[in-house]
């Protein structure tokens, strides 16, 4: 739910004034600064301190302490940002069943997905579901670092795991990946034959910032493994790899087209490694919104197909 945002009197804040309050709080902390926001809104951050000061006048407490560095929430501000939370997530709920309730799927759609599956698969799905439901307007923020859906103000985000989520989240199942050891026919020339998985703590092997194995590579009973470059992006990497310089370990819908077209060559393929399941991951609301249903249905025959 979008409250639009005006200067008020004097007066003690009413039901609206302190939901226009309330959401401008969560925007704030979530921005981390007042000019942020202040952008974002088209409006002063003279304006938005004063909101923030009335709300807490209100209250009686101290929800922010503020300083020419930022700010920080107070304990009290700490538990009255969740339950902001929930209260304006409960409200977009409302306002979405009367509108699924009556018209097709229309409005925002925020999702979040990692950058290398974004850039190598889901820019053509997202293209095809934009063509079936043209009036859904989608804000998609690629990025491999692992994000808090709630906390950001994610509908939607993608993400690869062995296990099922807590239960703030519902995880449905879109499809099922493997990583691929791989390097260039180069590498291979002037280093030799890999034969066992022990062989790769002896070459230069590079590290996936985000990878929770850090530098344990999951080959049948695990490899420790080091090398001169780390780095938070797969499709970065798999550059560096097609150059001769190392070796990686590589999400398959990463490496798969570089395979087929001999730029990198898989090593140890017989070898036991994790399988994943690509979950679109959506909060637990008691009321999901069409939009994000169909959203869903969508993705799971894309990738069946």
């Amino acid at each position: 739910m979008l409250i639009h945002y005006q200067q008020f009197g004097n007066s003690g804040l009413n039901t609206m004034d302190k939901l226009r309050a309330m959401q401008l709080f969560v925007r704030v902390v979530d921005a981390g600064s007042f000019t942020a926001v202040a952008e974002e809104l088209n409006v002063t951050t003279s304006m938005i301190s004063k909101e923030l000061k009335r709300l807490e006048d209100d209250l009686g407490v101290r929800l922010l302490h503020r300083s020419t560095r930022g700010q920080q929430l107070t304990p009290i501000g700490e538990g009255y940002l969740q339950r902001c939370r929930n209260l304006l997530i409960q409200l977009d709920d409302a306002d979405a069943y009367v509108q699924d309730m009556q018209s097709n799927p229309k409005g925002k759609l925020r999702i979040n997905a990692p950058m290398a599956l974004g850039i190598t698969d889901l820019s053509s799905m997202f293209a095809g579901y934009m063509k079936a439901f043209p009036d859904i307007e989608l804000d998609i923020h690629l990025g491999d670092e692992s994000l808090d859906l709630i906390e950001h103000g994610f509908d939607l985000g993608f993400r690869a795991a062995s296990q099922t989520f807590d239960s703030s989240y519902i995880g449905k199942p879109l499809t099922r990946f493997t990583y691929r050891v791989c390097a260039s026919p180069h590498y291979l020339a002037q280093h030799g034959r890999i034969r066992k998985v022990s062989d790769l703590a002896q070459h230069n092997c590079f590290i996936y910032s985000y990878f929770r194995g850090g530098q344990q590579w999951p080959l049948n009973d695990g490899v420790t493994i080091s090398g001169n470059l780390k780095v938070n992006n797969t499709l970065f990497m798999r550059g560096i790899i097609e150059e001769g310089l190392g070796i990686g370990f590589l999400p398959s819908f990463v490496a798969e087209s570089a395979i087929q077209n001999g730029t990198l060559k898989e090593i140890l393929p017989r070898a036991e490694r994790p399988t994943l399941t690509l979950y679109a991951l959506y909060p637990n609301r008691q009321f999901v919104q069409l939009k994000l249903v169909r959203c869903i249905e969508f993705m799971q025959q894309w990738f069946q197909d």
